[in-house]
């Protein structure tokens, strides 16, 4: 990039620009100034991303929220994005961070769902297999180098048993009755293991929604990356199960009356 004002606005000399000002048969022979050009290139930071996942533990399953943002930067580009993706009959995973990423991963997730079946050898990939072959996927990925921008929770319900894990560009991973992503492990995590911890077996749905969908609620509100636009997810012994999308009831009002604020100073 030119940096010298004077010269912007100059058209582009493509001969110039790429093998300098040398004489014609010098620049016959010449290679591209940047050796390393047509090298392979490594994504150094997220672009279009999506911020926090919740999920929790209750009586009869997991439930796990996202919204529908995926953000350029700081703008607010794209709002009617699935965030929630299930994989087979006993899993669903949930993304914060990079959405180009996480398309490349439910490719993957796709083609070996579609290897096991043609296996047909009457074994069912279970959350817990699906969450370890993403921590395999991760943690290569970041051994190259080359990591997958992207925070996941596996949710799932198996032969009586629920599931909820958490692994990230690093390969970490780890469980708990509780999780969330992004921003939402710093604002909605502490709401979620109040309301949740001790009551794993004896919450029942609606009650584990309505705790959703405060903390959800709160997360747009204190959150700058966030949408008032989000889907839920269930799983179950009946099955994965993700709701259309709805909205949450807000109030701004209140504002009016802090200093910095509309007519206050």
């Amino acid at each position: 990039m030119d940096h010298f004002p004077m010269s912007w606005g100059r058209p582009r000399n493509d001969a110039v620009d790429v093998y300098g000002t040398y004489p014609i048969a010098q620049r016959l022979h010449a290679g591209p100034k940047d050796a390393f050009s047509a090298g392979v290139q490594h994504t150094q930071q997220p672009i279009v991303t999506g911020t926090s996942v919740l999920a929790i533990k209750y009586k009869d399953g997991i439930m796990l929220a996202a919204d529908n943002l995926a953000s350029y930067g700081s703008l607010a580009r794209f709002k009617d994005v699935q965030r929630l993706h299930p994989v087979g009959n006993n899993t669903i995973i949930g993304a914060g961070g990079d959405m180009s990423d996480f398309q490349y991963i439910q490719s993957i997730l796709d083609d070996l769902m579609v290897e096991e079946f043609t296996a047909h050898d009457g074994h069912n990939l279970g959350p817990a297999e699906i969450h370890e072959y993403l921590a395999q996927v991760m943690y290569g990925r970041r051994s190259k180098m080359n990591p997958l921008w992207n925070s996941l929770i596996v949710g799932g319900f198996k032969d009586g048993q629920r599931f909820l894990a958490y692994v990230d560009l690093l390969g970490t991973t780890y469980t708990a009755s509780t999780l969330a992503t992004g921003y939402g492990s710093y604002i909605a995590q502490p709401l979620l293991r109040k309301a949740v911890e001790g009551r794993e077996d004896t919450l029942t749905e609606d009650e584990a929604r309505k705790i959703i969908q405060e903390s959800m609620r709160v997360l747009y509100y204190r959150d700058a990356r966030s949408l008032n636009k989000y889907q839920i997810a269930t799983i179950t012994a009946a099955g994965p199960t993700i709701s259309d999308s709805q909205q949450s009831e807000t109030e701004w009002s209140f504002a009016e009356g802090l200093r910095g604020y509309g007519n206050e100073s």
